[in-house]
């Protein structure tokens, strides 16, 4: 090393050093008036929620984080840009529901095969790994995946590692002690417990997976939510009986699925064209709703009855894995999107759904779904392709819209990623 990079060493590391001590980040100690950012993102339509910020901004990132939100960076302090002009640039965003465990789960994908589809910069895997394979979950793949990963422990021991045979059928596989351990052992990445409640899941088991689930929750030492599937269940009474038992900040996923049981029957939130009462008071005592659309659990019926007697969406998840990628209703997270912007929803309502609203529900905010200064440096950039466009569920329906969001380029970290995507489907 010479001696002239050898005292810039010196200096950058004692700058770190001093902004540590003195409880600033790095990248605010080192930046100085003259110096140039390492990414700007310039020219582009910046929606962030978390700021209650809609208009053109440039992006100031340095050291993977962003330094400065400012109506024009000069070009004198900018040492890489991406035009971002006539685009939209908003947070990275966060998918609270996919299946990114692969090897370990049968249905994972790689997080960052998501990214360029996405825009998605932190992802939760929605119980893909249990007990007895969440060590190689953190080991091997969240050690080598760019995208930032969560995760919510599945009940039964083996996770979702012998799909499509279900995982509960016997309820031996849910241990109480080992999950609440595994809980305790990994509070910096795990969320809480997933259980899948659909008959052909846990069989005849009524409530006692969901039992065990909350109760590791309560052993483990901290608050851990529950993240619960639904579609499909039993009977309608155990729809309600499961309602009545999720505690404030659980999350009710798959909330507007219209996936029959075994019987052929709709057991779902919305039962004979109304709202189940308990699914409002559910709502009401701060359940979560959660899409999580999926290959089989969005339908239009049901949102369109459940939304406006009072269970809105607060999250909007895409159950992406490697089935449900490849079906009609296309669950790529900016198409749901899309579709309830197509519903009446508003461009900031669906990024706040897919920001600002699952950082808090993973205890990630302020840190992550916004574009505030110190936050890392997570941006999906994305096109408003207005013009006529229409949508499909997961049960065929259709439904027209008049704009969709189409993914452009994503930047994790201050590092842009990926290519830019290209929409293969003509149906969204």
């Amino acid at each position: 090393m010479s001696a002239l990079s050898r005292r810039h060493f010196l200096a950058l590391t004692g700058s770190a050093a001093a902004a540590t001590w003195s409880g600033r980040s790095p990248a605010d100690a080192a930046m100085g008036p003259a110096d140039k950012f390492d990414l700007v993102i310039k020219g582009g339509e910046v929606v962030d929620p978390s700021q209650s910020l809609r208009g053109k901004r440039d992006i100031g990132i340095r050291w993977g984080v962003i330094e400065a939100i400012e109506p024009e960076i000069p070009a004198a302090r900018i040492s890489k840009s991406i035009d971002a002009s006539g685009k939209l640039v908003m947070p990275g965003l966060i998918d609270l529901h996919c299946h990114v465990y692969p090897y370990g789960s049968a249905i994972g994908i790689p997080a960052d095969e998501l990214v360029q589809f996405q825009g998605t910069t932190t992802v939760v895997s929605a119980g893909d790994a249990g007990v007895n394979n969440l060590a190689a979950l953190r080991r091997y793949i969240v050690a080598q995946t760019r995208a930032r990963m969560y995760a919510f422990l599945h009940i039964a021991n083996n996770g979702l590692s012998a799909f499509p045979v279900a995982e509960l059928y016997n309820i031996d596989n849910a241990q109480v002690e080992a999950c609440a351990m595994a809980l305790a052992e990994n509070q910096d990445f795990l969320i809480g417990v997933k259980v899948r409640m659909s008959e052909n899941v846990i069989f005849k088991h009524g409530l006692e997976p969901l039992k065990r689930g909350i109760q590791a929750c309560e052993m483990c030492g901290w608050p851990a939510k529950m993240m619960v599937h639904i579609g499909g269940v039993e009977t309608g009474a155990l729809m309600s009986d499961i309602l009545n038992i999720l505690r404030p900040g659980d999350v009710l996923t798959h909330a507007y699925s219209g996936a029959p049981n075994m019987a052929g029957a709709f057991t779902n939130i919305v039962q004979d064209g109304k709202l189940l009462p308990a699914a409002l008071a559910a709502k009401q005592r701060g359940v979560i709703f959660d899409v999580g659309h999926g290959g089989g659990s969005f339908d239009f019926t049901v949102a369109e009855v459940a939304i406006p007697a009072g269970c809105t969406p607060d999250t909007i998840s895409s159950d992406m894995h490697v089935f449900s990628g490849n079906t009609p209703g296309v669950p790529f997270l900016p198409n749901v999107m899309s579709k309830f912007m197509a519903m009446g929803y508003s461009l900031e309502q669906v990024v706040t759904m897919t920001t600002t609203a699952p950082a808090k529900i993973i205890n990630r905010a302020p840190k992550i779904g916004t574009l505030q200064v110190g936050a890392p440096g997570d941006v999906a950039i994305m096109d408003l392709v207005e013009g006529p466009v229409s949508f499909l569920d997961t049960r065929n329906n259709k439904r027209d819209g008049k704009a969709w969001l189409k993914p452009v380029q994503t930047v994790i970290n201050g590092v842009p990623f990926g290519r830019p995507y290209q929409a293969p489907f003509a149906v969204r």
